[in-house]
């Protein structure tokens, strides 16, 4: 037999909201340590390769799951899609909170169900669900900080419960990242942008590769004693603030 037929095709990792930011960063990290990445977003990543669907709508989101899974069990999955819907506690409306509810908790939740199968079966699994240090509390984040911090509570559900079958299931908790879109609310020389910085311990925002090298960890077949943990990539904001 060749090596090329004897060749054993990669384990999939499917990445919600995988095209830009974090979660592209996450992908380019799993294609590197050898998987092949399955991103679902509302546009295409940069290498032209995913599936393009509005992951707020559960239709959507159960066709996008359905042409992922068209070619075999998918073993990891990391819930990364979300979205910020800003408002003081009074003024916050009840559609922008059902929409952080439905993209930020529900298409976790759904994209689990669908790959449960495939775990079981496996007797393998690993899940990372992507929270943020805004969990804790922040202002104009009640529809955020509520699901993030609902996406910590699921993890730790889905660890007591998935645990007997080789399953994982964590959350990361980024701190200040320096995106696309971090950068143009925040100009590097503004004034605002350096409180943050000076707030931050390490003294640097952080960058999508620090949240994805913690994803890549708890994506690790070796890390199968860690479970029903969140893991801050937040340089040291939350201590003193999070609980031991």
């Amino acid at each position: 037999m060749s090596s090329l037929s004897s060749r054993v095709a990669p384990e999939r990792v499917l990445i919600t909201g995988g095209a830009a930011g974090i979660g592209a960063a996450i992908a380019a990290r799993c294609l590197a340590d050898g998987y092949q990445p399955i991103v679902i977003d509302r546009v295409l990543p940069a290498s032209g390769e995913g599936i393009v669907a509005d992951l707020s709508d559960p239709d959507q989101t159960a066709e996008a799951l359905l042409q992922a899974l068209d070619s075999g069990p998918i073993t990891r999955l990391v819930n990364n899609v979300g979205i910020v819907v800003p408002a003081a506690a009074g003024e916050q409306s009840l559609e922008s909170f059902d929409l952080a509810v439905s993209l930020n908790l529900r298409c976790a939740l759904q994209c689990m169900q669908a790959v449960l199968p495939g775990m079981q079966e496996a007797g393998f699994g690993r899940i990372v669900n992507m929270s943020s240090r805004a969990a804790l509390g922040k202002e104009l984040r009640t529809a955020y900080s509520a699901t993030k911090a609902g996406l910590i509570g699921m993890a730790r559900v889905w660890a007591l419960e998935l645990g007997q079958h080789g399953i994982t299931a964590n959350a990361i908790g980024p701190g200040p990242i320096r995106t696309e879109l971090f950068d143009r609310a925040n100009p590097p020389d503004a004034p605002r942008t350096r409180a943050i910085i000076d707030a931050v311990p390490v003294k640097r925002v952080g960058t999508p590769d620090d949240v994805a090298h913690a994803a890549s960890y708890l994506l690790d077949a070796r890390s199968g004693f860690v479970t029903g943990q969140i893991l801050y990539v937040c340089g040291g904001m939350t201590v003193g603030v999070a609980g031991v």
